[in-house]
């Protein structure tokens, strides 16, 4: 069984920097891609990053430049580092875990952690 487990959320001011990470356990699917999505009330969850088993890389527009998606394979720990953060960029940020071919699509994820805040302050 999956599990995903968030971590490093927190209150930002504009223009600051912090780093997320997912700590991940159970997968046993070698072609899999993990990425990070966020979620903000009211609206569909947003693919922020992605990045698949051969270590390729998608970036959502609006950060591009700005976060970097890694995986620890060794540590099992997915982490996004986010720089240059905008009020825009708060949200809720989960994890997940899907298919080979998922990238930044919704349909692609069935495995999600619980999730870690975000808010960026002016």
């Amino acid at each position: 069984q999956v599990h995903l487990m968030e971590s490093g959320g927190g209150s930002v001011q504009v223009g600051g920097s912090l780093t997320l990470s997912c700590l991940i356990s159970g997968v046993s699917n070698p072609t899999r891609t993990m990425a990070w999505f966020r979620e903000v009330p009211g609206k569909l969850r947003q693919g922020v990053a992605s990045i698949d088993s051969d270590g390729e890389t998608t970036y959502h527009d609006s950060v591009e430049g700005r976060f970097t998606i890694s995986l620890d394979n060794a540590k099992s720990i997915l982490t996004l580092q986010m720089n240059d953060l905008r009020p825009e960029d708060t949200a809720e940020y989960k994890c997940a875990v899907g298919a080979s071919w998922a990238r930044l699509n919704l349909l692609g994820y069935n495995d999600w952690g619980q999730g870690t805040q975000v808010t960026v302050t002016a």
